[in-house]
């Protein structure tokens, strides 16, 4: 048990934003979890745990339907989500873990400070985290540490930031820089931006369309065409291998699909967004990996294939 955190009152951790769950199983406090947002599902053994919040929106539907009612419903509210304030209460947290990054993400740092307010009895340290690129997200997970007193936050985070420096480096060695565009969206298009383009740099290729440390941009057609990547790498925030396969589906009915570069040299893969690439967490050292194996198969084993990546064999021009 950590020293600092145990000479306090015990505590009592509600998370709600995966990435920030995660980021408190890597500092060893797993066990302090009491609460958890519908989205918490790594660590396997927090989907235990008592759900906190909940959308305000149907999930289901393909991409188009879903970002038609999220436009609708941010139209005239802060967020798409809620926050269950009776098992908040019962919870009795000292510390809530939340964003401010996306208020499409998870529920808005608002909404959780509204809730906090109505709770009885102590009132829980709010930590919200806004990192925009993997600095931010090293910084995040040291103030995590520091708020929660783990005194071995530090060592976490150098042996993060090394498996990211060995990553780069075998990928530097000497081997050709593709063109890369990740998308994030299907319909409409987006392209991947925040920490992915700097993730695909670490990785050996060249982003296109994000932007490094920038909110994730709508794109046209016509600005995919004129990219024309080498590679494209399909990763839909919140959806799994199986659904990406579904969405990027979509991808295939515009005519221009066909004569993108990536396609006719079958280079466009898919991977697994919603558990390695949308949570800026420990995991974006998986997800760094996951890209140096798809753009340089020649240096690296395909040690994430079939869970967090495949190639799409439906998205060539065959």
């Amino acid at each position: 048990m950590n020293l600092a955190a145990a000479a306090r009152d015990p505590l009592r951790i509600v998370s709600l934003i995966p990435s920030a769950t995660e980021i408190v199983a890597a500092l060893g406090l797993g066990d302090y979890l009491v609460g958890r947002s519908h989205e918490c599902d790594y660590p396997p053994t927090v989907k235990a745990l008592p759900i906190c919040t909940a959308p305000k929106f149907n999930p289901a539907g393909d991409s188009a339907t879903i970002h038609q009612r999220v436009t609708d419903l941010l139209a005239s509210a802060l967020s798409v989500y809620r926050v269950n304030l009776e098992v908040l209460e019962a919870l009795q947290p000292t510390h809530i873990l939340t964003q401010a990054q996306c208020e499409v993400c998870a529920v808005s740092l608002a909404e959780v400070e509204a809730a906090a307010a109505h709770l009885t009895g102590r009132q829980p340290q709010i930590i919200s985290l806004e990192p925009a690129c993997l600095a931010e997200v090293w910084a995040d997970l040291k103030r995590v540490g520091l708020a929660l007193g783990v005194d071995q936050t530090a060592a976490v985070v150098a042996k993060l930031q090394g498996r990211v420096q060995a990553c780069a480096n075998q990928a530097a060695a000497g081997v050709p820089k593709p063109t890369v565009a990740c998308i994030e969206w299907t319909e409409p298009l987006m392209a991947a931006g925040n920490w992915v383009p700097e993730l695909v740099q670490l990785a050996g290729g060249i982003s296109l369309l994000g932007t490094p440390g920038q909110h994730s941009p709508w794109i046209s057609w016509d600005d995919l065409i004129a990219a024309n990547p080498e590679i494209i790498v399909i990763m839909p925030c919140g959806y799994d291998l199986t659904v990406t396969r579904r969405e990027a589906q979509t991808l295939t009915h515009h005519p221009a699909w066909s004569t993108l570069e990536a396609v006719r040299r079958r280079q466009v893969y898919l991977v697994d967004g919603n558990q390695y690439f949308n949570r800026p967490g420990p995991r974006l050292v998986e997800s760094l990996e996951i890209l140096a194996e798809i753009f340089h198969p020649e240096a690296f084993s395909p040690r994430h294939r079939g869970a967090g990546w495949e190639p799409w064999l439906l998205g060539s021009a065959a």
